[in-house]
């Protein structure tokens, strides 16, 4: 980074994968100066809680405490991997700054993009096939198209 720049702004997005962390500890590896030059925020998002089940299964609690619960539990995981995500940058004498949204992951990254002003994306990748990603749509692919800054898919070798 050349004198006279601002800070630059890192965004790894995470999830409970193998390949979110791989893409993390990439990150921190092989762009470990642009990581020690630049301000690294680490991004998980924390899925809506799925109320259909819910009604099904309240046996004797009231759904709003159902509801609760079930979002306390999202955001307990969310914080677990913001921490152990955290402790791996710490490993390599890098700081992060944490930071989460509750809502459809591939929205909630570009969201977060924006917001923050991001200037590079690292995601990791699943490595699922075409005809997976049709089915099951692709953060990614998602994000490659939508966020507003570039975007670095990592992909863990076989």
């Amino acid at each position: 980074m050349e004198k006279g720049e601002g800070v630059k702004k890192v965004m790894v997005a995470i999830d409970e994968s193998e390949c979110s962390h791989y893409a993390l500890e990439w990150t921190l590896k092989n762009l470990r100066e642009t990581a020690e030059n630049s301000k690294l925020f680490i991004f998980t998002a924390q899925p809506v809680a799925d109320l259909t089940y819910l009604y099904a299964s309240s046996y004797g609690a009231t759904p709003i405490e159902l509801v609760t619960s079930v979002q306390q539990n999202h955001k307990r995981v969310a914080e677990a991997l913001l921490d152990k995500a955290k402790q791996i940058c710490s490993q390599y004498g890098v700081g992060a700054e944490t930071c989460t949204e509750v809502g459809d992951p591939k929205e909630g990254i570009c969201k977060a993009v924006e917001n923050l002003e991001i200037e590079l994306l690292v995601l990791g990748s699943h490595g699922r096939t075409a005809l997976q990603r049709a089915f099951l749509g692709s953060v990614c692919n998602y994000c490659v198209h939508n966020a507003k800054c570039p975007v670095l898919v990592v992909r863990k070798k076989d």
